[in-house]
């Protein structure tokens, strides 16, 4: 057995002639396990909120969407996209065309994102999944119908069911705004409401209205093109991999993007919110470990007599120094291993039970608790974290008694 750690071991454990220092080591351990416990929750909650962002957007956004990287919209009736889209493991393709347009309804006039899709986007998209009221359709026999964000129906006073349509305003392309008549600028058509979504996000919820391509390309003056197709894979079929297929069928003139890079903004402000709160928290740890300093400092005083001991025992100045060493890390470690444990405990706690609630109101929110999804990444990230901040702390009181022995 290695004999610093033996004495280490049994001077952690071991009753201290003053209390104080046991008080103080034991200070040292429920500080760091409380940090590092918070750590686990923190990291986990946020795990949790990008995991329902993540299910929010699954349902929207496609497995793949192509799009051309100079100007807006592109007709797709080529031979290379022929080819590409016959690779193996596309399952679906989806027309959209987006464009700005102006809805009116009643006294309201709102300006909104229309986006025009295609009989597929009913079979791609999980919008039942999204409705708030009605139901999702596009046309029926003569009828279109547009399906509108929540904040967007909210503005214009407007639900599903309204015997009056809304009123859109198209600008025509490659047309000169005549003051004396401006209205001659603008294409208009009627739709009615067939539902509501909510993706519990300000750009899609405030502004987009989905309507049939159809009436979308009718009424921008479009025939066969399209601002983007949308490509649904087939079950266990990797989109890096059909995407690099593409890509280079394709060549540089179009931007595949899979579901993370089309909504690359909001993933990357969640992670960056995510490790913001983790340095804050890693912190609140560094102070929480110079408590160890502490109780190190202590005890190298109090047991100045076995040090003699030692050394007239012909213990090296090594050996001595590493068992305070060891002593600072037990501590350490300790307050780690407690913490990770605490922490997955209050995680699995918060899945089952709920404990801790966004609000009192049941259903004022998509959910009524803190989500939590522990990942083992995050664990071990906080492992090392925590480990190496406690093992660089215990280096400055180790380093001041190898002063001291050497004189």
């Amino acid at each position: 057995m290695n004999v610093s750690f033996f004495i280490a071991r049994r001077y952690l454990f071991s009753k201290k002639s003053h209390n104080a220092i046991n008080v103080i080591s034991t200070i040292s351990v429920c500080g760091i396990a409380i940090a590092t416990m918070a750590m686990v929750s923190v990291l986990s909650i946020f795990n949790g909120f990008g995991g329902i962002v993540e299910g929010m957007f699954s349902a929207f956004d496609p497995d793949l969407k192509i799009t051309v990287k100079e100007g807006k919209v592109f007709d797709y009736d080529t031979p290379e996209f022929q080819k590409a889209l016959q690779l193996q493991g596309i399952q679906m393709i989806s027309e959209s065309l987006e464009e700005n347009a102006l809805f009116m309804f009643d006294e309201s006039q709102v300006p909104v994102l229309m986006k025009g899709v295609s009989e597929e986007f009913r079979l791609m998209a999980d919008m039942e999944k999204l409705l708030l009221h009605g139901s999702f359709r596009l046309r029926e026999d003569v009828v279109d119908y547009t399906t509108l964000g929540s904040g967007l129906a909210m503005v214009l006073g407007a639900r599903p069911g309204f015997i009056d349509p809304i009123e859109i305003y198209a600008p025509k392309r490659n047309v000169r705004v005549n003051l004396a008549n401006p209205a001659a600028a603008f294409t208009k058509g009627y739709v009615y409401i067939g539902g509501v979504f909510s993706l519990n996000s300000p750009e899609y919820d405030e502004q987009m209205a989905i309507v049939p391509i159809q009436l979308a390309r009718d009424l921008f003056g479009y025939d066969n093109e399209v601002t983007s197709l949308d490509i649904k894979l087939g079950p266990n079929v990797s989109p890096g991999k059909v995407k690099r297929e593409i890509e280079r069928i394709l060549g540089d003139d179009f931007l595949v993007e899979d579901r993370y890079e089309q909504q690359r903004e909001s993933y990357r402000m969640m992670q960056i919110e995510k490790w913001v709160t983790f340095l804050i928290l890693a912190f609140i740890l560094l102070i929480a470990v110079f408590n160890v300093v502490g109780s190190l400092s202590m005890l190298i005083v109090e047991k100045q007599d076995d040090i003699k001991s030692l050394q007239h025992m012909g213990a090296s100045d090594q050996l001595i120094s590493r068992i305070f060493l060891y002593e600072g890390w037990l501590i350490t470690f300790i307050g780690i291993i407690a913490g990770i444990v605490m922490g997955l405990a209050l995680c699995l706690l918060q899945q089952h039970f709920g404990l801790l609630r966004l609000s009192d109101t049941p259903g004022a929110y998509i959910i009524d608790a803190y989500p939590v999804i522990v990942e083992i990444a995050d664990i071990v990230i906080v492992f090392a974290v925590v480990s190496l901040i406690g093992l660089l702390t215990v280096l400055y009181p180790v380093n001041n008694l190898r002063k001291k022995l050497r004189r």
